[in-house]
């Protein structure tokens, strides 16, 4: 049977709005993790069959498929093609899963997937509000707004949404937040995240958390509770078992189920919880057969009700902090959680992960892997 492997995994540190990274030019952002990757693995770049890398906002220093100009930034092989993909919050995960379906399928051995987001250069929201001032409609046409009608669509309301219907309250999204950014603390202090950082432009370690947080009264969606807006990026080396072989890779992980699910595009967040039950069907597990999980924390919501209604504890729930300590550079995400979750699996010698994050448009993807 085929097999796809994490062969490397690297990332670069996660930059806050405005912080050490905000100069960078996103296509920099992304080739050095790029080259990091070829670095770190010692693979042949002009081996690598393709360069998928994931990218929200697709606008000014983000167009003509970043993917290849990373690539060709980093001083690769012009040979090496790349495509740039589009799945919201999920994009760099969904191109893990497309470089692990390339290799499972037989058609390609080796393929990168990576993510990079600057939000410091192209700030959220720049692909449709931009094109809106010239005159240009929104992205939702009549069919949609026949559908959905004219309410509003967003995920701090969808984040709402989830706390009025799973009944949770800002103390609970307080204490999860600012476990979040003590956990995150915690890793860094520890050097946790060493092994998996190339640091970039003098900038060694994640900005994001931050040691005087603390609990505070108020309404229950706040920034406090919320992912932060980030720049970073991240890659991974899939490789089939030949290339493995025939490189002298160092597999870290195989993937071992893969699935993406689609929800209500109002509620937005929901697709998780779903989209794990789903995955874990896939591969004939439970949620108590996972070791350790990465699920973006987009909202603290997102991760207290997927909890709730998967059963997945969270004491094994991203224990090294998540996007509300770290951040969440949007289209970088997925490759950087997958990074994390290889080389957590490999600090404690567990055997299994879970990765799942929500997505714009109402959608999840989650993937499983298994430590070798």
């Amino acid at each position: 049977m085929a097999e796809a492997f994490i062969a490397g995994a690297v990332r670069t540190p996660i930059g806050k709005r405005n912080g050490g990274l905000a100069g960078v030019h996103p296509v920099d952002l992304g080739a050095h993790a790029l080259r990091a990757l070829v670095d770190r693995t010692g693979v042949d770049p002009a081996a690598v069959d393709d360069v998928i890398m994931g990218c929200v906002s697709q606008i000014g220093p983000q167009t003509f498929d970043i993917a290849r100009n990373a690539w060709l930034s980093a001083g690769l092989p012009e040979s090496v093609p790349g495509v740039t993909v589009d799945r919201q919050c999920g994009s760099s995960q969904q191109a893990v899963q497309f470089a692990a379906q390339a290799v499972l399928s037989g058609t390609q051995d080796l393929v990168i997937a990576a993510g990079v987001e600057s939000m410091s250069v192209v700030p959220m929201g720049s692909t449709a509000t931009l094109p809106a001032k010239a005159g240009l409609p929104y992205p939702w046409g009549r069919g949609w707004r026949e559908r959905y009608g004219d309410q509003e669509i967003s995920q701090f309301r969808g984040a709402q949404m989830i706390c009025e219907q799973w009944d949770l309250k800002r103390s609970q999204l307080e204490e999860f937040a600012l476990e979040s950014h003590q956990r995150a603390i915690r890793a860094i202090d520890e050097g946790r995240f060493e092994s998996q950082i190339a640091p970039l432009d003098g900038v060694g370690q994640d900005e994001g958390p931050r040691r005087d947080t603390s609990l505070r009264d108020g309404w229950e969606i706040t920034a406090a509770v919320s992912s932060q807006i980030s720049d970073g990026a991240g890659a991974l080396l899939i490789a089939s078992a030949a290339a493995v072989d025939r490189y002298g890779l160092e597999p870290m992980a195989r993937v071992r189920a893969m699935t993406v699910v689609g929800s209500d595009p109002v509620i937005m967040l929901t697709g998780p919880i779903a989209a794990t039950r789903k995955v874990l069907a896939r591969a004939g597990m439970t949620v108590t057969d996972i070791d350790v999980f990465e699920v973006n924390e987009a909202f603290a919501p997102v991760v207290l009700a997927w909890s709730q209604d998967t059963g997945a504890a969270l004491e094994r729930t991203n224990p090294n902090g998540g996007a509300i300590a770290l951040g969440h550079p949007l289209g970088a995400t997925g490759a950087i959680l997958m990074t994390k979750l290889v080389h957590e699996l490999g600090r404690t010698s567990g055997r299994y992960g879970l990765q799942t994050m929500c997505e714009g448009g109402g959608q999840a993807n989650a993937t499983i892997i298994e430590r070798v």
